[in-house]
């Protein structure tokens, strides 16, 4: 369990010390909120266009991030030869992979969380035509991207620790106090003087894609075990595709009773399980978490299937 731990804890620390890490949440984060800024003039429906387009590009971001981040943890380790010196010591390929992919998750929930914390507050920031945008609120939430910056410049020049994990870890600490300074000490017009509040509901929403990103990192990881990065990206990329479309590809052909379509209907994962930006329209009731547990299960099936086949693979690669 020892060796467990300490791998999976040395992956993670590799992971958000990669530069491109850093890179993809903070640009995410303010990217989520510049999203919050415009006019749209969409007759009424402005804030269910922000929130909505700041939820796909949390899936779009992490999506990106777990090939990445799958590649960097097991395809360079193989290449550079690093994964057979920690194989030569008394740990199993199983062990191994499962705990790159616990690093993996881990490191993904870091960047869901910094980009959910930015989605609430861009859909509190949201306004249709009769508001405007929130200046102050841009402001805090800009200030706490550069203060962790600086943050992390200032432990890497004083006390010569990594620039890029301090940041991340500085990020997180950050944009949470300044998401709690413009829920408490701001206010924002959101249409005709009602005044915007904090819509929790994209919180289980927000959940969801976590799910649904340690899908694609099971998938990535599987993909790593044999091929680079380009490669991954490309397979991942098309499995994300076809998860999209797999009720009209898949699901009517299966309830027709095609053996072939009830086959693919089960080994694509399908993606719409996890989207439900739907359900934030404005009149509808609470989110139910019991479906957030629903769909919970339905991920944890799929990556214990995905990951036995990224052991298989693995236990059959020559690392020599």
């Amino acid at each position: 369990m020892r060796q467990f731990t300490t791998i999976a804890l040395n992956a993670f620390m590799e992971l958000i010390r990669q530069p491109v890490f850093l890179l993809l949440t903070s640009a995410t984060a303010a990217f989520e909120i510049f999203l919050a800024t415009p006019y749209y003039f969409a007759f009424g429906d402005e804030p269910k266009l922000v929130k909505n387009s700041v939820l796909a590009v949390m899936l779009l971001s992490g999506l990106l991030s777990a090939v990445l981040s799958a590649s960097a943890s097991v395809a360079r380790e193989i290449r550079s030869g690093t994964a057979l010196a920690v194989l030569a010591k008394p740990i199993s390929r199983t062990q191994f992979i499962l705990a790159k992919y616990v690093g993996l998750i881990a490191a993904l929930s870091v960047v869901t969380y910094v980009n959910l914390v930015a989605a609430l507050v861009a859909g509190r920031m949201a306004f249709d035509a009769y508001g405007g945008t929130d200046i102050p609120a841009v402001l805090i939430f800009g200030s706490a991207i550069l203060v962790a910056f600086a943050l992390g410049g200032f432990s890497n020049f004083f006390l010569n620790r990594p620039f890029v994990s301090d940041a991340v870890f500085a990020l997180v600490a950050t944009v949470t106090i300044a998401a709690l300074i413009i829920f408490s000490f701001t206010k924002q017009t959101a249409s005709l003087g009602e005044a915007a509040q904090v819509d929790w509901r994209m919180v289980p929403a927000g959940v969801l894609i976590l799910f649904a990103l340690w899908v694609v990192a099971a998938v990535a990881l599987a993909c790593s075990t044999r091929l680079d990065t380009i490669a991954s990206l490309s397979i991942c990329s098309a499995l994300f595709l076809l998860g999209l479309m797999s009720d009209y590809l898949f699901g009517l052909p299966a309830a027709r009773g095609e053996w072939w379509a009830t086959i693919l209907y089960a080994l694509v994962p399908n993606w719409q399980n996890f989207w439900l930006a739907d359900a934030l329209d404005a009149g509808r009731s609470t989110f139910h978490w019991g479906y957030v547990s629903k769909a919970f299960v339905y991920a944890a099936c799929y990556i214990g299937a995905t990951l036995a086949v990224a052991v298989a693979l693995f236990e059959e690669r020559e690392l020599s």
